[in-house]
């Protein structure tokens, strides 16, 4: 297995100290498995070109989490995108968070708030004046967690996902 020190962040379990999970860099190997995990808990699609250009593009900010049988149990993938600010015209570079995803048996460990974490100080190296990212309205839980990071609610999107849901579109200054 390959990480690199600078993203891999070990989670412990409290009460006997073992390591759970690993969160370290994505590798081109990760990827069909990173795609399992997509398919698995989201209802949006890409192809298996798009992860990779993700990771051609922006490596550091494409982080898996993995158990402890080495397994690929949540991702997440963030973009740089050259865009005007919230708030002026003034072009700036963006952390866009393309796709963050947990295996539902894994969730309520902490895992989306260290891959979430680990991955906006990595991806800083970009110059980043803004994160911003969409979310379903109706998933209150990471609606919750963004807002714990201090995200704030832009406006909404009409109709931005394949099935017609709406999306919030959220961001935070750097």
């Amino acid at each position: 297995m390959t990480a690199n020190k600078e993203t891999e962040t070990k989670i412990f379990n409290p009460t006997t100290n073992e390591q759970e999970f690993l969160i370290r860099k994505c590798i081109l190997d990760d990827i069909d498995e990173v795609i399992e995990v997509n398919e698995r808990e989201l209802p949006e699609d890409y192809p298996f070109f798009f992860y990779k250009s993700i990771l051609d593009n922006f490596p550091e900010c494409f982080l898996v989490a993995q158990n402890k049988l080495g397994k690929i149990v949540a991702y997440i993938m963030w973009r740089v995108e050259k865009a005007p600010s919230i708030n002026s015209l003034k072009y700036i570079n963006k952390a866009h968070l393309v796709s963050i995803a947990v295996s539902e048996s894994y969730r309520r460990r902490g895992i989306a708030t260290i891959l979430l974490s680990n991955s906006m100080k990595a991806i800083k190296k970009y110059k980043i004046h803004e994160y911003v990212l969409e979310v379903r309205v109706s998933n209150y839980t990471a609606i919750r967690l963004y807002e714990k990071l201090d995200y704030k609610i832009e406006n909404i999107k009409k109709n931005y996902y394949r099935d017609g849901e709406n999306a919030y579109f959220m961001t935070l200054a750097v």
